[in-house]
């Protein structure tokens, strides 16, 4: 499967247990082509849907899914998108770390939220193993097409720089999840074999649900 086809097609389904039971109007910046906008109104999840999406193909075909989709940079999107609209849940997922200031991003998103909403984020864990080890033991921090290390990332998190930054003053994080590799992978046995203590390790991700305190 090409790296395209991965973009358009991915249906982020690991964050279900961060959802709440429905939201009535859902917000996905970087939507692709909509697919998890798709999965969530399918299953019930999604009232109406809106999205901001860099790339004009992946935006044609999220509109299938959505009210509306902006194409475009979302950073200088936000402030005026969609008027005055309200959201009951905001998903940014693998997003945030592409950003020059993903925290005023942040911060303009618990604006953007209506009282009781929710944002749930996803951002790689630089902590991982597989970034420490060459870095500690050869020196190499070498950028990739993909993964943690991708080439286009400009912000790198660990855990408690990203349950930080999903708590701006208008948020509390409610839940966060680590995302782990298959337990058949390398990394996943060798999460089993030192029993879940270097979890944080070994995690690739981690995924964040806050809602909003008003």
């Amino acid at each position: 499967m090409s790296d395209a086809s991965i973009y358009f097609g991915n249906v982020r389904t690991q964050i279900e247990p961060l959802l709440a039971a429905r939201a009535e109007r859902v917000l996905e910046i970087g939507c692709s082509s909509g697919e998890t906008l798709r999965w969530l109104k399918d299953t019930g999840r999604a009232g109406r849907a809106w999205g901001i999406e860099l790339f004009e193909p992946a935006a044609q075909a999220a509109r299938a899914h959505a009210q509306e989709v902006l194409v475009g940079n979302a950073e200088s999107l936000i402030d005026s998108a969609f008027g005055a609209e309200q959201f009951d849940l905001i998903l940014c997922l693998d997003v945030l770390e592409h950003m020059v200031d993903p925290w005023r991003f942040v911060d303009t998103l618990q604006h953007r939220l209506a009282p009781g909403g929710r944002l749930v984020i996803s951002v790689p864990n630089i902590r991982c193993i597989k970034v420490l080890l060459p870095l500690a033991l050869l020196g190499r921090f070498r950028y990739q097409e993909h993964g943690i290390l991708d080439r286009t990332h400009l912000r790198f998190f660990t855990r408690e720089s990203a349950l930080a930054l999903a708590a701006p003053s208008r948020l509390k994080v409610e839940r966060w999840l680590r995302y782990m590799p298959p337990n058949l992978s390398k990394l996943g046995l060798a999460n089993l074999l030192t029993l879940g203590l270097a979890r944080d390790l070994i995690a690739t991700q981690y995924l964040i649900a806050s809602t909003h305190k008003g």
